[in-house]
């Protein structure tokens, strides 16, 4: 007992220091926006509501923003023009807080388990972590929506679909009508073939979006004719902050980019994300396919912000999940954790910033882009965990160790990595158990 005691006591301490350390960090890294999207939402819907005036003709004053969500976004946020400007960050900040921890402990309490670690102690350590992250301290600064879509999508793909619940995919449709890119997970499940799951999230989108087309008649047309087609109201692409492929071919030539290159890369990336995605979830990976689509996501999109990059937390959270797995002391495990510490670091010092006036040469082009670098190295090179849903027709079959990238075993591998068993056993009403067959953009800010 008296042990217990020191060991929850030098946790809570470590938690502690842990947090001073972080609070520190933020008070020299944090760049303080003000709310600035936030803003962005709450004067148009004052302006809508109040002024009587059109949602999307609004603009912040002295800037080019103004509100660029679908129709059914505004319903939703609707409640905001009747609060006073405080409660509408206390909502923004305690909302995101409270998705990103129920998120963060869905991912992380089954390697806790199954390594044995103090549950509630890695929570606190990964929240301490998670505050210090560039896109996630970006999201909290601007007053962004990112956490709360990430979470719808992901209790569609981690809870919903793992256990074959009907209403499988709502939360994907709704994150669409709010935002539109997440309608990429919608074709997430139908190359997956997960054909009744795609369906509802498809009628989901449809009833939200028509929902708000017959409330906002006007807002509905104009936006869907005029407002999603006007790029200058998301910003300029070669902009530093647009960690995306087209960010990449603009900074290579502002003027000039070329559409024809950029298209080229999404066509390839879409390759490589379909097939790595037919691999996790023909082995019931759901995680990794939520890491790899979300990775795919913010590569393709035209315009990807340094906040919409809190959609490459679940693949930080499962490197380090493949890393605990991996046998002590092995070179895949150390490779592991390298690769989750050195892509954590660098998404939380602002490093593509030092290049915000002069992205040119090649240090130019390969400092600008590092987030995009990472986001590419993820969708590549994630594990696929095949241990974490084994997979084979009897209990005689062969379980053996799977290729990083493909997600196959390779000819003649025999034996589970440590741990399987237990982990299985203690996952059974989590994890996903089921076999799947597999066959053969606008951005918004």
């Amino acid at each position: 007992m008296a042990q217990g005691a020191r060991r929850t006591a030098g946790q809570v301490v470590a938690v502690a220091v842990l947090a001073v350390a972080v609070a520190a960090f933020l008070s020299v890294a944090a760049v303080r926006h003000g709310f600035f999207d936030l803003k962005v939402y709450y004067g148009a819907l004052h302006f809508w509501v109040h002024d009587h005036g059109e949602i999307y003709d609004y603009l912040k004053p002295g800037t080019q923003y103004g509100f660029t969500y679908p129709p059914f976004a505004a319903l939703v946020m609707l409640p905001m023009a009747y609060l006073p400007w405080p409660a509408a960050i206390t909502v923004s900040v305690a909302a995101t807080v409270v998705v990103s921890a129920v998120l963060v402990w869905w991912l992380l309490d089954p390697v806790a388990r199954r390594a044995g670690w103090t549950r509630w102690f890695v929570l606190a350590v990964a929240l301490c972590l998670a505050a210090a992250f560039e896109p996630m301290r970006e999201t909290v600064n601007f007053g962004q929506v990112n956490m709360l879509l990430l979470f719808l999508v992901a209790v569609d793909l981690l809870r919903l679909l793992p256990a074959g619940n009907r209403w499988a995919g709502v939360g994907i449709g709704l994150a669409t009508a709010i935002k539109l890119t997440p309608g990429v997970f919608i074709v997430y499940l139908l190359i997956t073939r997960r054909f009744r799951a795609a369906g509802t999230a498809v009628v989901a989108a449809a009833a939200a979006t028509l929902l708000a087309a017959a409330l906002f008649p006007d807002a509905a047309r104009e936006f869907w004719t005029s407002a999603l087609w006007n790029t200058d109201r998301v910003g300029e692409l070669a902009f530093v902050s647009n960690q995306s492929l087209r960010g990449v071919v603009a900074r290579l030539d502002p003027e000039h980019p070329s559409t024809l290159a950029w298209l080229a890369l999404v066509l390839v990336t879409v390759a490589v994300w379909g097939w790595r995605c037919r691999a996790a979830v023909a082995v019931g990976d759901e995680a990794t396919g939520l890491a790899l689509t979300g990775a795919l996501m913010c590569l393709v999109s035209p315009v990807t912000w340094v906040h919409h990059l809190v959609w490459l937390i679940p693949a930080l959270i499962l490197l380090v999940d493949n890393a605990v797995a991996a046998p002590a002391g092995s070179l895949r495990r150390r490779a592991l954790l390298a690769g989750a510490v050195v892509s954590y670091a660098l998404l939380c010092s602002r490093i593509v910033w030092a290049w915000e006036k002069d992205f040119t040469g090649v240090g130019g082009f390969l400092g600008s882009n590092t987030y995009v670098w990472i986001s590419l190295v993820l969708l590549v090179l994630l594990p696929i965990r095949t241990w974490a849903a084994p997979v084979g027709g009897g209990p005689g079959d062969p379980v053996g160790p799977v290729d990083p990238v493909v997600g196959r075993r390779p000819a003649g591998s025999a034996g589970q990595p440590a741990g399987v068993a237990q982990f299985v056993e203690v996952h059974r009403g989590t994890a996903t158990g089921q076999r799947h067959r597999v066959a053969g953009p606008l951005a918004v800010d």
